[in-house]
């Protein structure tokens, strides 16, 4: 709500005053006002439980709508460079006192929303998608802040602009880094920091009924969520239960993995794609 009724604030005074800070910033917190209505849509919808359709729930929501917020930023910076590049081209006056006055206001508004989001889980595509799109809004007012004042001492209208590029910069930083995240799981890519032949090796030297571990897959649903599948080969006479419970409970305790499903080969794996 506080993105929201200052946005309106914003755009109004962006167009009183000129300033493409000011625009530029106001149609941030356009796509803030839609990216933290998604976020929280996609955190109720994530709480709802597995069907016979979503096997795994709807946790993988959240990792879409952090991928969508992620690209709706790099649009946003693609029109504030196009419209600074414009401006230079034509320069148009700007309102020092009116830009300066509502960037202020800006800036005490996200601080607010920012220190509400702080205490959220920044492990969280989803909310920290989210965080960063206040983020870019703080910075935003801040720049809007330095061209204000230089535009009131030396009524030299490009900063304004210039800086607006500056903010462009910092918003398509954090959008890569939320869109190459949040794409990594949705193409299934393997856990962070996630290493197949670690997982081989330390299960064979766990476990000593053990003595080959093949077709590692791993994939997460969230970045907090992940999954693991593998096949083991068991020395003769190992007692199968007991071999699963044992590579399971490694797998938690030792790489954080508390979905995981062993399939285990008596004799030598049948699958094509073995070797």
């Amino acid at each position: 709500m506080i993105i929201f009724v200052f946005m309106l604030v914003e755009v109004a005074g962006g167009l009183i005053s000129g300033s493409l800070a000011l625009l530029a910033d106001a149609g941030h917190m356009v796509s803030d006002a839609v990216a933290l209505a998604m976020s929280w849509a996609a955190l109720r919808i994530g709480k709802r439980p597995a069907d016979h359709q979503r096997s795994y729930g709807y946790r993988r929501v959240e990792v879409l709508v952090a991928f969508v917020n992620g690209c709706t930023l790099f649009a946003i910076a693609a029109w504030i460079v196009f419209e600074a590049i414009r401006r230079f081209a034509a320069p148009v006056e700007v309102l020092g006192g009116t830009m300066l006055a509502v960037a202020i206001a800006g800036l005490l508004a996200n601080i607010v929303a920012f220190l509400i989001l702080q205490g959220g889980d920044r492990e969280n595509l989803n909310m920290r998608s989210a965080w960063l799109h206040v983020l870019g809004d703080l910075l935003g007012f801040v720049v809007a802040i330095v061209a204000a004042v230089v535009i009131l001492f030396t009524g030299w209208s490009p900063i304004d602009p210039l800086l607006s590029i500056v903010v462009a910069l910092l918003i398509l930083k954090s959008a890569g880094e939320i869109v190459k995240s949040s794409a990594h799981i949705l193409l299934e890519g393997t856990p962070s920091g996630f290493d197949p032949g670690e997982v081989r090796d330390d299960v064979i030297a766990a476990v000593p009924a053990v003595v080959e571990v093949h077709h590692i897959h791993a994939w997460s649903i969230t970045q907090e969520q992940s999954l693991v599948t593998l096949h083991v080969r068991c020395e003769p006479g190992s007692d199968a239960t007991t071999v699963v419970s044992s590579v399971n409970r490694r797998l938690k305790e030792r790489f954080g993995i508390k979905h995981s499903t062993i399939q285990i080969d008596h004799e030598d794996c049948d699958d094509e794609h073995h070797h």
